[in-house]
């Protein structure tokens, strides 16, 4: 294992698990990302720890669970329906350690370039652990769009028309080469690939005809299904997308990529290559149901904002040279809780036995060791969110995921090994593993102190 290693953590917005070339999509292009995959260890089964954006934040920043913290929805989303969402805190805890409070007490350089979306001012990165905050503040999205002038009130604006993931990038490669020649943390979250959908019409016109090429033009693009479920979107419709072809979106991944290839390369001319962790990762699933649905997570279902696979299940591709095999892949359960850990291990920085974290370190999965010393892993999202989802949780044992619906009490189970787009409900087959997972995940709902929605008593159909 490499000692003292720099760590990059690179974390995505709405990163679909399908977006990637090497993760199975046939009209986005990602090079760079396809190249690093075959460079590290693929987990085909890693989770974000939340359906929506800032509780995975919290909970990469903690190794605790969105429950556990109280910050189980975006800041500052609020909802009801047929039930009133659960309360939640807007902010990451004050009393919490983040993984940069840790970093930065065992000698590294801790850095912060992109999204943060965990609160306002006081609990801004260069308060919560980071010696260097560059375009972290309480956006969840970019206010002014990608195109610059921002009007970021953490990051200089660019000349007029620069592209935020562009300059993101330089923000991160600067850092890098003006290291102090300590061991760093980078901690690059890129906006990217969240609404507003903007790229550069250049690569967006040559993705145009690339979906032409390929007859994607002449396909059927979405299904509208039923209203919302939740009151300040009842008069919408779900419009779920079917085929990955917009161009747009597309471009964006693109200039994701290419800038992924612009920090490996300047990672490596700094010589630092094979002292470096690389992971790299996104907070919930692609947009596909709501907001333009830009994209399709196809085999999974749904997407952002739903308990299903499409909204929490993630590409996750880990370079740690010395420990990862080149081109391997696992397919054990991981999910946001265990970067904590696993990066502190990876650094040889103490494991803080004292201070409760829900993750275990990865890094027997790393080397080639196959197994984890859990049971399960959890998620509660007791929300409506802007998607089209309803409140509810779910757990993951093994290759068998059942999901309580909050609204009704209605449990589905499926066998994601057989059923990866969970289209067969085996709950009413299975009674006896139904019941045994339920109750597994009531007592760790329990455990948590997760908060329930409560029901609406002004609540009035409208669907």
């Amino acid at each position: 294992m490499m000692d003292r290693p720099n760590v990059i953590f690179i974390l995505l917005d709405d990163l679909g698990w399908a977006d990637l070339s090497c993760q199975g999509s046939r009209f986005y292009e990602t090079p760079n990302l396809d190249r690093l995959a075959g460079e590290s260890m693929r987990l085909t089964d890693a989770y974000a720890a939340c359906p929506v954006c800032s509780p995975t934040r919290a909970s990469w920043m903690t190794g605790r669970y969105p429950a556990r913290l109280g910050l189980t929805n975006y800041i500052a989303g609020q909802d009801r329906g047929k039930l009133i969402s659960a309360p939640f805190v807007h902010e990451l805890p004050p009393e919490e350690r983040t993984v940069a409070d840790a970093f930065r007490d065992g000698g590294y350089q801790t850095w912060h370039v992109g999204k943060w979306h965990l609160g306002g001012r006081d609990t801004w990165p260069d308060r919560r652990g980071f010696d260097v905050n560059v375009a972290g503040c309480q956006w969840g999205h970019p206010a002014g769009g990608y195109f610059a002038p921002w009007g970021c009130p953490t990051m200089d604006d660019g000349p007029e028309g620069e592209y935020l993931t562009d300059r993101l990038t330089d923000e991160a490669i600067r850092l890098i080469e003006g290291s102090d020649g300590r061991p760093f943390l980078l901690n690059l979250c890129y906006y990217a690939v969240h609404t507003p959908i903007e790229a550069k019409a250049a690569t967006v016109e040559r993705f145009g005809a690339k979906a032409r090429e390929m007859g994607l033009d002449a396909m059927q693009t979405f299904a509208v299904d039923g209203l919302f479920p939740c009151e300040h979107k009842k008069d919408k419709r779900i419009v779920r997308r079917l085929v990955q072809s917009d161009p747009a979106y597309a471009a964006m991944i693109q200039s994701v990529d290419e800038n992924v290839g612009r920090l490996l390369a300047a990672l490596d001319a700094a010589g630092q290559a094979d002292n470096t962790v690389v992971m790299f990762t996104s907070d919930n699933g692609g947009l596909a149901t709501a907001e333009g649905s830009p994209t399709c997570n196809a085999p999974l279902c749904e997407g952002k904002g739903w308990m299903y696979d499409g909204g929490t299940r993630e590409p996750l591709l880990v370079r740690a040279p010395g420990l990862t095999d080149a081109g391997s892949t696992c397919d054990v359960p991981v999910t946001t809780t265990d970067f904590y850990p696993t990066l502190l291990e990876l650094a040889g920085l103490p494991a803080e036995p004292d201070r409760h974290c829900d993750g275990v370190s990865i890094v027997p999965l790393l080397r080639g060791e196959g197994r984890l010393p859990r049971e399960a892993i959890y998620w509660h999202y007791p929300h409506y969110g802007n998607q089209g989802g309803t409140p509810g949780c779910a757990v993951r044992a093994g290759d068998w995921k059942l999901i309580e619906f909050f609204e009704d009490g209605r449990l589905e189970l499926y066998n994601l090994r057989a059923d990866i787009g969970e289209q067969h409900d085996l709950a009413a087959e299975e009674p006896d593993r139904r019941d045994r997972l339920h109750r597994n995940l009531v007592a760790w709902r329990d455990s948590v102190g997760a908060r329930r929605p409560e029901p609406n008593p002004d609540y009035e159909p409208w669907a």
